[in-house]
């Protein structure tokens, strides 16, 4: 136990060739996590030329061609309900495990997960069932920082940080977006823009959007053409549509729930669950094929079609229910994708009716599709930094920043005034509560925890004696800008100060709300 605390304490005892090696090896993260994205990316497309073609031979052929493409979606859902089996871990998204691991309450075999979930994601979305790929590459990311730091038997401390380097990495492989890789895991997953997460991850991101452009090109992801900048005098409507695609992400996080839990209730097991969706995929590529797979091709198409209001409406819920459905089944695959066609497609909608009202030049179409996306993004991840960006790089939109913000915003606090929760943490608390009623043991490790000290929180001014420390905790260090003080019971902490604890990684999450959470006495 001695060995352990002291490799532990490495973060301490050289602090800028901790950050120069956290730097190498994200790096080296970024560059593996890459290749591995760049793979399945590869993999997806080439499902996606692959799927029309199929279908078209099908139909030319008659039945026993379609009956033949159905007993191989059934051999398909067989083998997704295996892999579920076997790797729990692999299924869904992948974002919430992530969340879990990081709060200390959720363990993964980075390989076992790797394999898993590389191929069930590309069985999965590409037979064209509604998830995206970006979840599963946020995942593959975590498992590569995860094997290296295996592999080079580092702390647990530093895990974190490789892991959550490994994360940002993927989601930046996955849409060509290094900057918004890098804000998610400062946002969203860790919420504590530390020098030493950003260190590791800025290398990762850089270096894995550099791979995956060399395979695929440095053309963003969605192709919007030049867009023109909104005037000032329609910033109205920009908050207008906030509000709009705000409501419909309302539903979006308790229609995910209801699903998971209908799935739950219902008599469906192993290959069964897959299989539904699976064979109404089969289906709508005779009739709705726009929805199937992820939905990148159908944003490209919302900028070159004009299609009619009563036939975006009919996308608009056929999307929705079919992410559903596919989602709910517990395959591996991210909402990441299906949410910005949402939003796009929402988008679309308010700008036909602001044509129809002769509010808006026909000029500025697209521009609400772009900022439909990042509303949706908004209102269901509550992550308004990390949306704007996103959707700014990969639609190239660089000078609609102020635009992308405040329709984030807007939509934002539509969903935080319905007292929404961020999709990622509701499904984290379903999962951990599932997790309690089968009484999984977690094994218990010792980690050093970074945590921030919030304005107002119950730490900012207070005694590190006078504080709720949980049982068997130590803290270690305590660093205020290039200062370091002895965290001996006298001192009073400040807001902004680094403080970082020896605990059991179950008690991650209390010692971050302790920093985070406002004191109200």
């Amino acid at each position: 136990m001695r060995s352990k605390i002291l490799k532990a304490m490495d973060i301490f005892a050289d602090e800028r060739y901790f950050r120069l090696r956290l730097f190498l090896e994200g790096m080296l993260i970024g560059a593996m996590t890459g290749t591995v994205i760049a793979a399945f990316r590869g993999l997806l497309e080439v499902s996606e030329n692959i799927r029309p073609l199929l279908y078209n031979w099908i139909a030319e052929q008659g039945f026993w061609a379609a009956a033949g493409y159905f007993l191989f979606l059934t051999g398909l859902a067989w083998v997704l309900g295996r892999l579920v089996q076997i790797e729990p871990m692999c299924s869904g998204s992948g974002i919430p495990q992530i969340k879990g691991i990081l709060l200390g309450r959720m363990h993964m075999e980075w390989a076992r997960v790797l394999t898993a979930k590389f191929l069930g994601g590309v069985l999965a979305i590409g037979a064209g069932m509604s998830l995206g790929r970006e979840g599963p590459s946020v995942q593959l990311g975590a498992c590569v920082g995860q094997g290296l730091s295996r592999i080079a038997r580092r702390s647990r401390a530093e895990e974190r940080f490789l892991l959550t380097a490994g994360s940002g990495a993927g989601l930046a492989a996955a849409f060509n977006a290094p900057l918004a890789g890098v804000i998610f895991c400062l946002e969203e997953l860790t919420k504590n823009f530390s020098p030493l997460v950003l260190m590791a991850t800025i290398a990762a991101a850089v270096i894995a959007t550099a791979v995956t452009q060399l395979a695929f090109g440095g053309a963003p992801v969605f192709h919007m053409g030049q867009l023109p900048v909104m005037p000032m005098q329609l910033y109205g409507l920009l908050l207008l549509l906030g509000l709009f695609v705000g409501l419909l992400g309302l539903g979006f996080n308790r229609a995910l729930l209801f699903s998971l839990d209908r799935y739950d209730q219902s008599p469906l097991r192993g290959m069964a669950k897959p299989l539904l969706p699976l064979f109404v995929a089969g289906g709508l590529g005779f009739v709705l094929p726009e929805i199937l797979g992820g939905g990148n091709r159908l944003v490209d198409s919302l900028v070159t079609t004009d299609y009619g209001f009563v036939f975006l409406l009919l996308l608009l819920l056929g999307k929705f229910c079919f992410t559903m459905l596919c989602f709910g089944s517990g395959v591996p695959g991210g909402i990441f994708l299906p949410m910005l066609v949402l939003g796009a497609l929402g988008g679309a909608i308010f700008a036909k009716g602001a044509l129809l009202f002769g509010l808006i030049d026909p000029a500025y179409t697209v521009d609400f599709i772009v900022f439909g996306m990042a509303a949706y993004f908004a209102a269901v991840v509550k992550s308004p930094i990390t949306g704007s960006i996103l959707i700014m790089e990969m639609t190239g939109s660089f000078q609609h920043m102020l635009a992308l913000i405040c329709v984030s915003m807007a939509a934002y606090l539509v969903t935080d005034m319905a007292r929404g929760k961020p999709v990622y943490d509701a499904l984290l608390e379903r999962s951990l509560a599932i997790q309690r009623r089968l009484q999984r043991a977690i094994r218990r490790r010792r980690v050093v925890v970074e945590v921030v000290v919030g304005a107002g929180s119950v730490m900012d001014g207070a005694f590190i004696h006078a504080l709720a420390w949980p049982k068997h905790s130590l803290i270690v260090d305590v660093r205020r800008g290039e200062e370091e003080y002895v965290p001996d019971g006298a001192l009073r902490l400040a807001a902004g100060d680094y403080v970082y604890v020896l605990a059991n990684d179950v008690d991650i999450a209390a010692i971050q709300q302790q920093a985070a959470e406002h004191f109200t006495g």
